[in-house]
């Protein structure tokens, strides 16, 4: 039985769980998990009377206990009990809807618990100011395009990431610069009784008067005309239905839609933009992905695995314009040694069927998330890529510093900070069926990459990536990025 109101028997039980800190707690905090029994001797098994939340303002319970994995008036071996509570914490913090998750159970007598799970919710509703790079990277933007503020993006955007109380999103953004667009979409994960079906919508504008038609010498070209009218524009819509039937594993059909036109000189540049010899191509398409996702911290994962397989059909109708098909995976693996050293690997895949593809949909080595540690400044572009990206990491920082006495609000009074000493090697392939002479240095090549890092994860779980890397070029630079490799 779960208890929407406790009565007067338990509101002792719950005054003591939140005014006096019980050993009994499993807390996870920006990834910090610890437990250790009250009692020298526990129970051979136990059973769960009641599940109490507090600190879920405005949070419905039932997405909290849909990520349990016990209920009630069910018995439990003792240390089983104890692995399955330390996982459901960690799913429920990865829901990202609170700073901290605490799972307390309370043991009321020789085999009875009562469950008190303690929450601290984030701020939901975010406006942020856009000011950020239209580049690949932080690198790129750097080096190859030396420091060029006019290909920078500044607006607006507005997230609400729990409107209703059911972790559904909503968010808007309005942009302006290199690339001047307007987004907006919405997300419910769950749409009926037993919170497994979900629907998402989402539908865009982008405009821009210098774009990238082609790559040479591994590295991208891009035009603009001389009296920098807009050369390419796309309205793009699509609809997500979702299937969560367990906890770690979902399913995902979109339908979508994509209309794009570029100016006539675009294609004088590049006859090969499009392929059909138009200067629009529209398509409809349609992405089945499978994905299991068991990471301890989907923002930073130090623990677990991730495995996601999609195939997309691009040409549902105006097959005349476009009819290909891709299909991509990924498999990455996270080892805990112990708290304070972790080892990651990933290997993703990516594949056309075509021998080649219109130049919005080129994929490659240097296009996000696929790179190759140390070949940031280059793209290698073709139909098929292969990278396995590996990391030992070493984490020697880990504060959390409270600021209280200058913000009130309970979402902002703490920031986390960790920081992660990195050794990283990653290789790589992309095999381009065209062989294009330009490209061919990096193209059709095995690639290599390694070096150090540092890695700051910090408020909200924001990662910030500092590296030094080396290539099989010989080359070496330093890197700076604004998310976690893998």
């Amino acid at each position: 039985m779960i208890l929407k109101k406790a009565n007067i028997f338990y509101f002792p039980l719950l005054f003591l769980a939140l005014f006096f800190e019980s050993e009994n707690t499993i807390s996870f905090a920006q990834g910090d998990t610890s437990f250790a029994p009250a009692r020298t001797v526990t129970p051979d098994s136990v059973k769960v009377n009641n599940i109490f939340i507090v600190g879920n303002v405005k949070t419905k319970k039932s997405i909290i206990l849909r990520e349990l994995d016990f209920t009630t008036d069910f018995y439990y071996d003792w240390n089983t009990f104890l692995e399955i509570l330390i996982t459901d914490q960690k799913k429920i913090y990865n829901l990202r809807l609170f700073t901290t998750v605490e799972i307390t159970p309370l043991i009321t007598g020789d085999s009875d618990v009562e469950i008190l799970i303690t929450v601290k919710e984030r701020w939901y509703i975010l406006p942020q100011i856009i000011f950020e790079l239209a580049d690949r990277n932080f690198s790129e933007w750097w080096t190859n395009q030396n420091r060029d503020f006019s290909r920078v993006n500044y607006g607006l955007r507005l997230s609400h990431n729990n409107v209703g109380g059911r972790n559904d999103k909503l968010k808007f953004a309005g942009q302006l610069g290199f690339t001047r667009a307007l987004d907006l979409q919405y997300s419910k994960p769950y749409i009926d009784k037993n919170q497994k079906h979900g629907l998402a919508a989402q539908i865009s504008f982008k405009e821009n008067k210098t774009i990238p038609i082609k790559s040479e010498y591994n590295k991208q070209v891009f035009y603009s005309n001389e009296n920098e009218d807009i050369i390419r524009k796309n309205f793009a819509t699509a609809l997500r239905y979702t299937y969560r039937r367990s906890y770690y594993n979902y399913h995902f059909l979109t339908l979508g839609y994509s209309h794009t036109w570029v100016a006539d000189d675009v294609l004088k540049e590049n006859p090969e933009y499009f392929q059909h010899g138009g200067n629009k191509l529209r398509y409809a398409y349609a992405t089945y992905t499978f994905r299991h996702d068991h990471r301890d911290n989907v923002s930073y994962a130090t623990d677990g695995e991730l495995l996601q397989a999609s195939i997309t059909k691009y040409g549902i109708i105006y097959t005349d314009e476009l009819d290909e098909v891709e299909v991509n995976l990924t498999a990455n693996k996270y080892f805990k040694i112990s708290d304070k050293f972790h080892f990651n690997t990933g290997l993703t895949a990516n594949w056309f069927l075509s021998t080649s593809q219109p130049y919005t949909l080129v994929r490659g080595i240097g296009y996000s998330p696929n790179f190759v540690r140390g070949y940031e400044l280059n793209v290698v572009e073709g139909q098929q890529l292969y990278v396995h990206k590996n990391s030992f990491r070493w984490k020697f920082v880990d504060w959390k510093i409270d600021i209280s006495n200058l913000i009130k609000l309970e979402q902002f009074n703490t920031i986390p900070i960790r920081l992660y000493l990195s050794a990283n090697f990653d290789h790589g392939y992309v095999k381009d069926r065209n062989n294009i002479p330009e490209n061919a240095r990096l193209a059709n090549k095995y690639l290599i990459g390694y070096g150090t890092g540092i890695d700051l994860v910090g408020f909200y779980d924001a990662v910030l990536r500092f590296e030094y890397s080396l290539n099989n070029s010989k080359e070496g630079n330093f890197f700076f990025n604004f998310s976690a490799p893998f």
